[in-house]
């Protein structure tokens, strides 16, 4: 497949000072507090990047984020600026903060797993007995993370240990439960217009030079949240079924089924070119359903010069 995927960049833009490349984004840090972030076609899963880019997949999480920071931003302030291009978001530098403010509504993924295991603590919050997996939560519930170094996994937290460690000052931190829980209300409420059922997500914070706490990073993505679909959800619930999910969870279970999970010695099975073809595809649907508008797909043909020029040409301005 000729298909054409960013899968890293190598920019120098006039006043560079820095670039960090995450698991999927790069980030360019450029004098006067600007940042430019490239949402790659890399894909990541069990903390572990995939050798195979993923067509699109770069542009779909740049615009669903860049939509839903747009349509939050009168509730939560956050660090964007512009998107010059369709994997391009330009936003304000920030210290960011070292946790990330996990926030569920139901008994799913990490949280199923741990209660699984005969657990009903997660974080510091107690969860409640008697749960089947993806039940509803009585109130969502906000179980952070720590960041962690490239290559390591995030470790739960729980906010007491963040306060005694000192990783985030009490007041600060009052602030980021209040934004994560308006977030997660706006979230949920978006997604019910569209059939959907935020499930979890997650969301990162940081402050600006002038201190003020402002969300960063991606919101509301298949990528950073789980997404049930609410047509059907009760029946399957009753029935003891899997719920219709819309995230990135399809990924994860072919990587296990392929005897994948992250795990010492483990190799990344070969993806073949129709099967990434066909996650390609899935990203798109989960792009239509979460926006409700369809996709129009960027031209690909020359993707790094398209998103250099397009850069340049804001920043010149």
């Amino acid at each position: 497949m000729g298909m054409n995927t960013l899968m890293s960049t190598d920019f120098n833009f006039p006043g560079q000072q820095s670039v960090y490349k995450g698991k999927v984004r790069e980030v360019y840090t450029l004098e006067n507090d600007i940042l430019v972030m490239v949402a790659t076609d890399r894909l990541s899963a069990f903390d572990v990047v995939m050798p195979k880019g993923i067509p699109y997949k770069g542009q779909i999480l740049n615009q669903i984020a860049t939509k839903m920071m747009k349509d939050t931003e009168d509730i939560v302030p956050n660090w964007l600026l512009a998107t010059p291009d369709p994997n391009v978001a330009v936003g304000k530098a920030c210290e960011p903060y070292k946790v990330e403010m996990v926030i569920r509504g139901y008994l799913s993924g990490h949280a199923a797993r741990e209660y699984k295991a005969g657990k009903r603590m997660l974080c510091g919050v107690t969860m409640p007995e008697g749960m089947k997996e993806n039940d509803k939560f009585p109130e969502p519930i906000i179980t952070p993370a720590t960041k962690a170094e490239k290559g390591d996994h995030d470790e739960d937290i729980s906010k007491e240990d963040i306060l005694k460690r000192g990783i985030v000052a009490p007041a600060d931190y009052e602030v980021l439960e209040k934004y994560t829980r308006a977030l997660f209300q706006r979230g949920t409420e978006i997604a019910a217009k569209r059939g959907l059922i935020l499930v979890d997500t997650k969301y990162e914070f940081g402050k600006t030079k002038d201190g003020e706490i402002v969300l960063i990073d991606e919101i509301h993505t298949p990528d950073s949240s789980r997404y049930f679909y609410a047509d059907g959800y009760a029946e399957r619930q009753e029935r003891g079924e899997a719920q219709k999910q819309l995230s990135k969870e399809f990924v994860r279970q072919w990587l296990i089924s392929n005897g994948f999970q992250g795990l010492e010695g483990q190799t990344v099975p070969e993806m073949s070119d129709d099967y990434i073809t066909s996650v390609s595809n899935r990203y798109i649907e989960l792009y239509e359903n979460i926006t409700g508008e369809s996709f129009v797909k960027s031209d690909i043909s020359q993707l790094q010069e398209r998103i250099y020029k397009n850069i340049l040409a804001y920043l010149s301005k």
